[in-house]
């Protein structure tokens, strides 16, 4: 059994490992789920990938999560009617409200017993909240293995690139508005 790190009494919650709030959701891909080429819409799998990284997050910060972004959503190659899609989802960083979950899509042919490829992969960010909707503390995310402390830091570099954007997009739309070129 896993255990967790105790309160340290500053009014942070304990760490959770990695594995603690790791999920994988399963579906069988339908007619239903297709766009007009015939394969798996990609919304449906963007769907599911928000769906497991979801329940990650609720997982890990024992609670209700919101998600904030989604992050380099690549679809790598096509889904068909009658795969078994796997999505594969865990908490990879923590910050004080809010987590990025890494969600690997695998895909298998229902009726073969070939392994699963991977078809997809994404990154979201959610933010954890009260009844109020407000943010609140999360645990921090405590990686177990060196994969998972290569996916920290990647996350760590991910945020890093986030906030930098954002910040250059605010600086540009602040400069446009000073010179009267605010596009409303």
């Amino acid at each position: 059994m896993t255990q967790l790190v105790t309160n340290s009494g500053d009014g942070e919650p304990a760490g959770k490992p990695t594995s603690v709030s790791r999920t994988t959701l399963s579906h069988i891909m339908t007619a239903a789920d297709t766009n007009l080429l015939g394969t798996v819409h990609g919304g449906v799998i963007m769907k599911l990938v928000d769906d497991a990284a979801g329940a990650v997050a609720g997982r890990h910060c024992g609670g209700p999560a919101v998600t904030a972004s989604m992050d380099e959503m690549a679809f790598l190659e096509p889904v068909r009617v009658g795969d078994l899609v796997h999505v594969k989802a865990q908490v990879n960083w923590t910050g004080r409200s809010s987590m990025e979950v890494g969600v690997r899509v695998l895909a298998e042919r229902w009726n073969e017993s070939s392994p699963a490829q991977q078809v997809g992969s994404a990154y979201l960010v959610f933010a954890a909240v009260d009844e109020q909707g407000k943010p609140r503390r999360v645990p921090p995310v405590l990686p177990e293995t060196e994969r998972d402390k290569r996916r920290y830091q990647e996350a760590q570099i991910r945020r890093t690139h986030r906030l930098a954007r954002r910040r250059a997009i605010m600086d540009l739309r602040e400069r446009r508005a000073a010179e009267g070129l605010d596009d409303a």
